[in-house]
């Protein structure tokens, strides 16, 4: 079985399973604990990306614990 893949607790960012830090923001706050997904194409035209404060492509989690 796959490993799960990390959600950032601070920026929301998921992150590769075997991340010590995350990919976008450097933080070594991450966890498994998280649901939902979104794929940000072009944050400068989103309405999520705003209310996410998102401004880099990527996916991200909708909930993180």
């Amino acid at each position: 079985m796959a490993k799960p893949r990390l959600a950032c607790r601070e920026c929301h960012y998921i992150n590769e399973p075997d991340s010590q830090s995350c990919d976008h923001c450097g933080s070594s706050s991450l966890t498994e604990d998280w649901a939902g997904y979104v794929v940000v194409t072009h944050p400068e035209e989103s309405e999520i990306a705003r209310e996410m404060n998102v401004d880099e492509p990527g996916g991200y989690a909708l909930k993180v614990r």
